[in-house]
């Protein structure tokens, strides 16, 4: 009787199991992402401040790089927001500096384009790098 009981114990923990991630997949629509939203890339890039020998890129500054690198590029549109950011640089030490965080969400493949927007920071401010991330997520316009 105890063989019988323990199986159908079994048989109705596996059903509930079944169960369970068949709901979860209900929710998700053939590219992963949840109904009314689609499969894109974020790209995250760090722009640090701190210009050597010459203290900050002041807003304009910033506001002209926008202008001539990153709106021809990203027309549909992006978001900016400040931050403050530390690293270890080159020689070693920990710098501190305020920073600026650009997020462009769209469709993907643009490494090209998001390369070209670091370089010309990069040359234009004399910075070691900028930091790009880019992360797969599910949005909608």
């Amino acid at each position: 009787m105890f063989r019988f009981e323990a199986i159908a114990v079994w048989q109705r923990a596996l059903a509930l199991v079944g169960a369970l991630v068949l709901a979860g997949c209900a929710g998700v629509g053939t590219n992963g992402c949840a109904p009314g939203l689609q499969a894109m890339m974020q790209a995250q890039l760090f722009f640090g401040r701190n210009v050597m020998g010459r203290g900050m890129v002041s807003d304009e500054e910033w506001m002209r790089f926008l202008d001539d690198e990153v709106s021809p590029r990203y027309p549909a549109g992006f978001s900016v927001a400040d931050a403050d950011g530390q690293y270890r640089n080159a020689g070693g030490g920990i710098a501190r500096e305020r920073s600026k965080q650009l997020l462009i969400i769209g469709p993907g493949g643009d490494k090209p384009k998001l390369d070209a927007i670091r370089d010309a920071y990069k040359r234009r401010f004399n910075q070691e790098s900028v930091l790009l991330v880019e992360t797969p997520v599910c949005a909608a316009f």
